[in-house]
């Protein structure tokens, strides 16, 4: 491996990294715009209970949820893997939980699987899938 490659690979390794403490900035400040800024066009999300097709999906369900049941929360990503499959697509592996302030411990944890590609030099969730941690 030379060193250029060795440089990209940990300039886009930082930069999909970044997306996610971009996701939880905005979780923590209720913004679905922000959040969903961060997801393409055509991004699906599938968690218990709920199939987004696509960005405008994932936005009003937020922006919803920010609004109710999610307003005041926060979202905790520990990201345990970041794999490239070539140019432009990783595919991160996180165990995730969204936390309320006062919680003692956090709630639920959950594992989740993104695809993420990279559009004119940005890198956007393609895709999410989440599941409890302990759902045997």
């Amino acid at each position: 491996m030379t060193s250029d490659t060795t440089a990209t690979l940990v300039s886009a390794d930082s930069a999909v990294r970044a997306v996610f403490g971009e996701t939880s900035a905005a979780w923590a400040e209720g913004d679905a715009d922000a959040f969903a800024s961060r997801y393409s066009a055509n991004a699906t999300a599938i968690l218990p209970g709920f199939y987004l097709p696509n960005k405008a999906a994932i936005r009003t369900n937020m922006a919803v949820a920010f609004a109710g049941p999610l307003k005041g929360s926060r979202r905790i990503h520990e990201l345990q893997a970041v794999r490239f499959l070539g140019d432009g697509t990783a595919i991160v592996i996180s165990r995730s939980v969204t936390t309320f302030d006062g919680d003692g411990e956090p709630g639920q944890w959950e594992w989740a699987t993104w695809v993420l590609a990279e559009h004119d030099g940005r890198w956007l969730i393609e895709a999410y899938h989440g599941c409890p941690e302990n759902a045997a």
